[in-house]
C-alpha cells in the first residue's frame, strides 16, 4: 500500500455518493493523506439547471468517513471555474496542513451531450469551463506551493473521450482532448520542480454520472437503461463495468513515490473497452 502519512491531497468534485472523487479522496485517506475536498453545491440556473451537481451534506459525509479512517479532512464549496473560490481552497488548505502535495482535479461537467447541431453554445462553454478551465485554474493557483517545497504529484481526471472522438459526445470529448493536452504542457514544464502531472483517462465508471450516461444511450438507441448497461458490459472484455474504487486505486498509485518516474502520461482504464462508445 502506497505510504502518503503527511502527505496532504486536494481532491475536487467529491460531492456525488458514487462518485470518482468520492473514491479517490478516500483511498488516499487510506493510504494515510490528510484530505482537502469540494465541489460546488450549487444549481445550474436557465437552460442547464435539470443537471445534477454535487452536494453539500455528502461532502460532510465523506468529511466524517476521512476522519473515521484516522486521518483529518476539510470541505470547500469551490466552483472550479472561479478562481478566488479556488484561491480560498488552496490558502484554506496551506493554513490548516501547512503544504499541499497531491492534487486530483476530478471536477468534471458533462452536459450538452447529444447530437453536435444540438449542442447549444451555453453546454459546449460550460462544459469547457468546468472541464478545461477547471483543470487550468485548480493547476495554476496549486503550483506555486508545490514549486516552492520542490515537490508535488497532480493527476488530472480526463477520460477516453480524451483520446479517441466518439458522435453525439461532441463538447465532453473536445474538452477532455483539452485536459489531456494541458497534461502534457503541464508534465513539460513543470518536471524540473520535481513535480509529477498526469492523467487518468477511464472509459465506463458506473458513478451517478455513468448510470445518466446508460439514461442517454437507452433515449438515442432505443430499450431500458438495463439494456443500455448491458450492451456496454458486453463490449467490455473484463466483463464489467469500472467502479470508483478501480480508477482511485490508479491515481493511488500515480501520486506515490512509485510513481517518481511518470511524468506527462494519459492512463487509460478501460476494463479492455475499446474507446469509441
Amino acid at each position: 500500500m502506497p505510504d502518503l502519512k503527511g502527505k496532504v491531497a486536494i481532491v475536487t468534485g467529491v460531492g456525488r455518493a458514487r462518485g470518482i472523487g468520492r473514491g479517490c479522496a478516500l483511498r488516499l485517506a487510506r493510504d494515510g493523506a490528510d484530505i482537502v475536498i469540494s465541489d460546488i453545491c450549487r444549481k445550474y440556473e436557465g437552460d442547464l439547471a435539470f443537471y445534477n451537481l454535487g452536494d453539500w451534506e455528502q461532502l460532510q459525509n465523506v468529511v466524517r468517513e476521512i476522519e473515521a479512517l484516522g486521518r483529518r479532512a476539510l470541505a470547500f464549496k469551490v466552483d472550479v471555474t472561479k478562481k478566488g473560490e479556488i484561491q480560498e481552497m488552496v490558502d484554506g488548505a496551506l493554513t490548516e496542513f501547512g503544504r499541499v502535495d497531491i492534487l486530483v482535479n476530478n471536477a468534471g461537467s458533462a452536459v450538452g451531450v447529444g447530437p453536435f447541431l444540438s449542442i447549444s453554445e451555453a453546454a459546449w462553454d460550460k462544459t469547457f469551463a468546468v472541464n478545461a478551465k477547471g483543470a487550468y485554474l485548480c493547476c495554476q493557483t496549486v503550483l506555486p506551493a508545490m514549486i516552492e517545497q520542490k515537490s508535488g504529484k497532480i493527476v488530472n481526471i480526463a477520460s477516453t473521450a480524451g483520446l479517441r472522438g466518439s458522435a453525439s459526445y461532441g463538447a465532453y470529448c473536445a474538452s477532455k482532448f483539452a485536459v489531456v493536452g494541458l497534461t502534457q504542457v503541464l508534465a513539460a514544464e513543470f518536471a524540473q520542480f520535481n513535480i509529477n502531472v498526469n492523467c487518468v483517462c477511464p472509459a465506463m465508471v458506473e458513478t451517478d454520472l455513468g448510470f445518466e450516461e446508460y439514461e442517454f444511450l437507452s433515449f438515442v438507441k432505443g430499450g431500458t437503461v438495463e439494456e443500455a448497461r448491458q450492451a456496454v458490459i458486453d463490449t467490455i472484455p473484463l466483463g464489467r463495468a469500472a467502479n470508483a474504487e478501480d480508477i482511485a486505486n490508479v491515481v493511488s498509485f500515480l501520486v506515490s513515490e512509485r510513481a517518481n518516474y511518470m511524468v506527462g502520461q494519459a492512463v487509460a482504464v478501460t476494463g479492455g473497452m475499446e474507446f469509441n462508445h
